[in-house]
């Protein structure tokens, strides 16, 4: 399942405590409010540098894509943030003051980040509807007869997700029987049942069809504002539809960043990556 369900809330808020959120040290700057903080952050394995020196900043609310080449150090990122690889070097902070590096991946994800894999994981035999309500942030350990406990707020935000989702008319599905396309806005949507603050995406349109692409450009936009969006890609028509500011990684660091179309322009982004 993905990192934002792996435990409950009561659990993450005791393990918060028990490791404890360091400050920013001085020479972190997070007096512009980033939402995510990566300041020189080196993984390698077997003397291979997955990422060198990678610095970057998430604005709160900001939708960024990021793109690059197979390789670049993408996929590294994302386990650096949510807990799953930890770096040799450089500092990662959530908000101005949790410290990424010191929390394991469940506390991480109910600090506030979720994360959602390439191929959808889904409940398949359980409704979209039941898929929601077991993903809400409530101590699971303890429920019983889960519909009736459901408070009027819950159920607000169930039907709200749905309607955000483009999958009310299809609550009482199971979620087996559903499109590649809707398994990924499920899936989306049973992350926001956690009410993150920062949502990474990586590849949300690898298979869909054009239509499902459009709608799944339409969600991360509607997304954008009220939660941080990194969606990680490798359609260029997809991530023009929806780019704000765009990262470019290449051999582990940042090459490139700013508009789709400055960057599209730059000479070294097409040099290693986009291709004359």
């Amino acid at each position: 399942m993905t990192a934002a369900l792996a435990h409950t809330a009561d659990a993450g808020a005791a393990g918060l405590a028990q490791v404890g959120m360091r400050l920013a040290s001085p020479a972190v700057d997070t007096s512009h409010g980033p939402i995510l903080y990566l300041d020189g952050i080196t993984v390698s394995f077997d003397g291979f540098r997955a990422l060198n020196a990678l610095s970057m900043t998430i604005d709160d609310g900001e939708l960024r894509c990021i793109i690059g080449p197979n390789g670049a150090g993408k996929t590294t990122m994302m386990d650096v943030i949510t807990g799953k690889t930890r770096p040799s070097a450089g500092t990662a902070f959530f908000g101005q003051s949790i410290d990424l590096t010191a929390l394991s991946e469940s506390q991480i994800a109910d600090a506030g980040i979720g994360r959602k894999f390439q191929k959808p994981t889904v409940f398949e035999h359980h409704t979209v509807l039941e898929n929601l309500e077991l993903a809400m942030k409530t101590d699971k350990r303890v429920r019983i007869a889960l519909r009736a406990r459901l408070s009027s707020t819950d159920r607000d935000r169930i039907a709200e997700t749905l309607d955000l989702i483009q999958l009310r008319s299809e609550a009482a599905r199971p979620a087996g029987s559903l499109s590649h396309g809707q398994k990924q806005w499920l899936e989306i949507g049973m992350l926001l049942m956690q009410e993150p603050r920062l949502l990474l995406l990586d590849e949300p349109v690898a298979g869909m069809t054009d239509e499902e692409t459009i709608r799944t450009a339409d969600l991360c936009l509607a997304l954008s504002g009220r939660h941080s969006v990194v969606v990680v890609e490798h359609d260029m028509e997809f991530v023009s539809r929806i780019a704000r500011k765009v990262t470019v990684l290449h051999e582990g660091s940042v090459l490139a960043e700013g508009p789709m179309s400055v960057v599209q322009s730059d000479p070294r982004v097409i040099e290693v990556y986009l291709g004359r």
